[in-house]
């Protein structure tokens, strides 16, 4: 009987990666079009997301250096605004949002990343984060200033509403109309599969090695997808809040267990530290065995970071977008901490967990992907950080395996909620057309604990950056409101500073409008 089980999904297998195969190559070959320089395969899509971090970085006066300390005020309340619209704290839609991104592409991308591209990849996806927490701040700005606001309370905001809305403002309706319709098509795409089928997939993987056995075969996966869809299912229909409310205490303490456990290794290692960082850097510039050389790493890093923190893609302005606050900016600067925590710290500790322990792994992978090789296979994708772990702290991998199940379905349940307001601005809002939305993502979890991690790389890669494509136009046009939003929040927050009261600063802004703060030079 086992044996027809295992030969059923096998066939079951094969027949999803056939189906989805020569989808995802298709995709891969028009949204991943490259030119050969050097070497290297240059990607516009990717550059497309790296110079508009840049440009954010630079026309916002390098916000994401500058701000840091008005932002982790916001977070700890300093600011608070009484009788502000919304529904979560700053410190909430933080932590909802970093939900959704802390997880498995911390996990899991940094050693795709590492695998294909080498130890330099990872300096570009710390560059990539620090860049992002410009674009971070400019999407989540917008995504409070065009927000709508329910009769009861409730919030829904996001790319749907501020590249509609803010674009019509300044005479682009139609641009506009577009822009908010294919972006919430591609977020909608990417929820199941980057949301979804990556988290199902690789959550099932390093159970099949923990456990082995029965689950290391297709059956296995392919019983854990059904178990974990029925789960997520019955989440969707009515436990969300509850469940909510339990995760954002558990998955925070996995997240802390995670680092700590990475920080225990990296101590346990700390003789080697210095040439781990001395790898990092001088492979971002003289990589040996990637293609391309520095431009190649760079590509490889930009993917995976791009993957891991979300910034562009329009996805954080939905969470961000329920915060408590009368000022739009105040949320962008609490977001913009987001890709720091996630790709700048978490992904960094991961990298050198596995640099410092798995030397010779990482490099055997390197060397199966140079050639040809999948990254689905032993040692690379998630399980590459697995065997660091199970070679320096054999005790923790149960521990890893719970904290990836965790934060596999949290990022489930949270990029759950990210379609649905997709799938409600697409389609409309009713209980049927929730049922079959709410059908159609749980089905995906079972497809995707068997597919094949190549296809799954390639299918959320591509989704995301053509999120990423018509969200940046977008805030390219919009700029200009969002400085302004920043110079209101700036002259606030000197003002607070200053001893003066909300009352007294809500009446001198409502007096000078929107020249409030635009003519001060402000240092916040």
């Amino acid at each position: 009987m086992e044996e027809e089980t295992e030969t059923w999904a096998d066939r079951f297998s094969g027949q999803v990666d056939e189906i989805v195969e020569p989808v995802s190559t298709t995709l891969q070959d028009i949204v991943f079009f490259s030119f050969n320089v050097g070497g290297a395969d240059i990607m516009p899509i990717v550059l497309w997301l790296a110079v508009a971090g840049a440009i954010f970085t630079v026309y916002f006066g390098f916000v994401q250096v500058r701000h840091v300390r008005t932002s982790l005020r916001l977070v700890r309340g300093k600011y608070e605004q009484k009788d502000a619209p919304g529904e979560v704290s700053h410190f909430q839609a933080l932590t909802s949002a970093l939900s959704g991104t802390v997880g498995l592409g911390n996990i899991a991308g940094v050693a795709i990343a590492i695998s294909i591209g080498g130890p330099g990849a990872v300096f570009w996806m710390i560059v990539c984060g620090l860049l992002g927490m410009a674009t971070k701040f400019a999407e989540c700005t917008l995504g409070v200033k065009y927000r709508e606001i329910h009769e009861d309370g409730t919030v829904s905001g996001g790319p749907m509403q501020y590249l509609r809305k803010g674009l019509a403002e300044i005479g682009r309706p139609k641009l506009g109309m577009v822009l908010a319709a294919l972006t919430p098509v591609m977020i909608l795409v990417f929820a199941f599969f980057g949301g979804n089928v990556f988290q199902s997939n690789q959550s099932a993987s390093i159970l099949g090695a923990e456990l082995g056995g029965f689950f290391d075969s297709n059956a296995g996966a392919l019983a854990y997808g059904l178990f974990f869809a029925v789960v997520v299912f019955f989440v969707l229909m009515g436990g969300i809040k509850y469940i909510g409310r339990l995760t954002s205490v558990v998955v925070p303490a996995m997240g802390v267990m995670y680092v700590a456990a990475c920080a225990v290794i990296i101590l346990m290692n700390i003789t080697s530290v210095p040439s781990a960082f001395s790898t990092i850097f001088t492979e971002a510039f003289n990589p040996s065995g990637v293609a391309g050389g520095i431009l190649g790493a760079l590509i490889v890093g930009f993917q995976r970071a791009a993957f891991s923190n979300e910034a562009g893609i329009g996805s954080a302005p939905i969470a961000h977008s329920a915060v408590k606050t009368k000022r739009p900016a105040t949320e962008g600067l609490v977001a913009l901490l987001e890709p720091f925590f996630d790709t700048v710290i978490v992904c960094t500790m991961t990298a050198l967990t596995i640099i410092v322990v798995n030397g010779p792994m990482y490099q055997e992978a390197r060397e199966t992907v140079a050639e040809g090789g999948s990254v689905s296979g032993t040692g690379t994708g998630i399980l590459l950080t697995r065997d660091a772990f199970e070679t320096a702290l054999p005790w923790f991998t149960g521990f890893l395996v719970a904290a990836v199940i965790l934060f596999a379905f949290s990022t489930l349940i949270t990029w759950s909620y990210y379609g649905q307001k997709s799938w409600q601005y697409l389609f409309g809002k009713s209980q049927i057309s929730d049922l079959i939305y709410k059908l159609i993502f749980c089905s995906m979890i079972v497809i995707g604990a068997v597919m094949a991690l190549d296809q799954v790389v390639g299918m959320t890669d591509a989704f995301l950056f053509l999120a990423a494509l018509f969200n940046i136009i977008g805030l390219y046009f919009l700029m200009p409101v969002i400085k302004r939003e920043l110079n209101k929040v700036l002259e606030y927050v000197r003002r607070r500073d200053a001893g003066e009261t909300e009352e007294e600063i809500e009446a001198a802004e409502a007096a000078e409008g929107d020249d409030f703060g635009q003519k001060a030079r402000v240092s916040a």
